[in-house]
């Protein structure tokens, strides 16, 4: 992937938005007036979501780099065969070039 400007990555600043949201999240739980029990209900309860939200962009992201795989692997493909082909042609001239001067 690319970096912006400033020469952060997407998955830098992704990762730095999972953690700031764990800490908030393990902050209130911490500072919420519940009890033992309840409070690590509440922190099994994020966390099983935060894994499945993780899971689903992971899967998401795979998709989209299969994707783009996919396209760049048929453009790459299109692009050879446009190169073969213009190799073929020039070397179909070359040798009728050949020819008249061989004929002369």
């Amino acid at each position: 992937m690319t970096d912006d400007d400033k020469g952060i990555s997407a998955g830098t600043v992704f990762m730095s938005f999972l953690a700031g949201a764990a800490v908030g999240a393990g902050l209130g739980l911490l500072l919420a007036p519940k009890t033992g029990r309840e409070m690590r209900e509440n922190i099994v309860d994020l966390t099983e979501d935060a894994i499945d939200k993780i899971k689903g962009f992971t899967k998401e992201a795979q998709s989209k780099i299969k994707d783009t795989f996919e396209e760049t692997k048929d453009v790459f493909a299109e692009k050879k065969a446009i190169i073969t082909s213009a190799i073929e042609a020039g070397k179909e001239a070359m040798e009728r070039e050949k020819e008249k001067y061989r004929e002369m």
